[in-house]
């Protein structure tokens, strides 16, 4: 009879195995692995590390001539805004001083006109009094020519009898 057939999902096992994982290539990689630190480290040590610190050099004293640059610029922005600040406040003192000067010279040519104006209408009301008073004694004349008349009008027309002038104004003045 026939031998009965096997059958399995095993890879059949090999010799070999993952090379890092042999004890027996540890010390070649041990010596591999020192002599590539070793030209890596002189790689970084002698051309990588000069450069890097030769940037770094040159940038820090760029940052620091950009801080010297900036805290000189904020020193002159200083000195800038005190010269404004002092020219402002000169300039505001005239202008409140020209002010000042423009407000007495406006009063007293307000006073002056005033006073101007003031005495003008004292002399416009004076003559108003004497031009009143003349029409008062014209009209008071005319009243008593009006009165007169009306004397001598009324004496002829009641009585008859004609009244001279002079005793309708002594009339009239005794009335």
């Amino acid at each position: 009879m026939a031998e009965p057939l096997q059958t399995s999902t095993e890879a059949p096992k090999q010799a070999g195995g993952f090379p890092p994982f042999k004890t027996d290539t540890f010390p070649s990689q041990l010596f591999w692995l020192a002599i590539t630190f070793a030209f890596l480290f002189v790689v970084l040590w002698r051309i990588a590390g000069p450069r890097i610190n030769g940037v770094i050099t040159s940038r820090r004293g760029v940052i620091n001539a950009d801080i010297a640059a900036a805290d000189k610029a904020r020193g002159d922005a200083e000195a800038a805004s005190a010269a404004y600040q002092t020219a402002l406040a000169g300039a505001r003192a005239r202008a409140q001083g020209l002010a000042e000067e423009n407000r007495q010279t406006l009063n007293a040519e307000i006073a002056k006109a005033k006073a101007d104006g003031e005495t003008a209408a004292s002399q416009a009301m004076a003559e108003a009094d004497s031009r009143i008073a003349a029409t008062r004694i014209q009209a008071k004349g005319h009243v008593i020519k009006a009165a007169e008349e009306a004397a001598i009008a009324i004496v002829a027309r009641l009585t008859g009898e004609t009244v001279s002038d002079a005793d309708a104004a002594q009339a009239v003045k005794e009335a």
